[in-house]
């Protein structure tokens, strides 16, 4: 034994170090352990956000805090409603201005069209309006909505899955509103008993857009559902749609030629012009939004705004 080595000390010392690898190794475990389970989170993590990180923070949202109001039956036709009355406000304020104002005037649709329609015509088409949708459509959306018993999914769209999926829903509603108003104006029952109402309005303005029977709102309130649930679209998808589809229902029958107008900006869209030689010649132009149908079938005719230029 070499002089001043304590046995004792030495043997203590050597249990300290095997306690402190041993801690050591177990440390490294835990470590590895976790890093195991972060692992197995990336892929939800990574699978998140490919589906939308723009758009999965508001879709979270919506489904913690509002999720009530979305699977309600009574929200599709209470947003139609809401929203076509709120696209209208801007153009009865230019309905108001143009007894005043030449620029609001001159954006007027000439051809006949006349001056804008009064304050009262406003107040009794929302009373019609009104009273359909307490009473037709309101109800029966409902029905719809509990028979379909819609669920939240968990992952929000990518953008370009939205997009995709809004533009697919237009093209869709386009093509069945074809076919729908093309069969309303081809069978005279069909029109006398649906859609002659809607052509009480011989210059269209921005309210008119849903002053129908009640069979015709459901009809185009069906059209509009079914399109986006045939191609099984995310909710966020089909809201969009059913916005956007309001707002360009709203613009078509405004009777303004709006510089900022859609159909000024995107290819073989009609716009109000478009569909104002419909209510005047109502034997053309029956597609609602685009101009290809009426053009393969013959059924196209120059706006409102050619005749007058002519």
């Amino acid at each position: 034994m070499a002089p001043g080595r304590n046995p004792l000390f030495e043997l203590e010392l050597e249990q300290e170090l095997q306690e402190d690898e041993m801690r050591q190794r177990r440390t490294k475990d835990d470590v590895g352990d976790r890093d195991v389970d972060t692992a197995m989170n990336e892929p939800t993590a990574e699978l998140g956000d490919a589906h939308g990180p723009l758009l999965q923070g508001l879709w979270e949202s919506v489904r913690a805090g509002q999720q009530k109001i979305v699977l309600s039956p009574y929200l599709a036709a209470s947003c139609a409603f809401l929203t076509h009355l709120a696209f209208c406000a801007p153009f009865l304020v230019l309905d108001a201005l143009g007894s005043v104002c030449q620029r609001v005037r001159s954006w007027r649709i000439a051809a006949g069209s006349g001056p804008p329609p009064s304050l009262r015509r406003w107040f009794e088409c929302f009373c019609r309006i009104l009273f359909k949708y307490t009473t037709a459509v309101l109800p029966a959306a409902a029905i719809l909505q509990l028979l379909r018993s819609p669920n939240l999914p968990a992952l929000a769209p990518s953008c370009w899955q939205l997009f995709v999926e809004v533009v697919a829903c237009f093209l869709l509603f386009d093509t069945l509103f074809f076919i729908w108003h093309y069969s309303m104006h081809r069978v005279p029952w069909l029109y006398r008993t649906i859609h002659q109402m809607h052509h009480q309005h011989h210059v269209p303005f921005a309210l008119a857009a849903q002053d129908a029977s009640s069979a015709e709102l459901l009809s185009l309130l069906l059209l509009a559902l079914s399109s986006a649930w045939v191609l099984g679209c995310h909710p966020l998808s089909e809201t969009l749609f059913h916005f956007l589809n309001s707002w360009l229902a709203v613009e078509d029958h405004c009777g303004y030629n709006l510089p900022w107008a859609l159909h000024k900006l995107l290819p073989y869209m009609g716009g109000a012009p478009y569909h104002q030689t419909h209510h005047k010649k109502q034997s053309t132009n029956f597609a609602p939004y685009f101009t290809h149908w009426d053009y393969l079938f013959g059924t196209y005719c120059k706006s409102a705004l050619h005749f007058h230029s002519e």
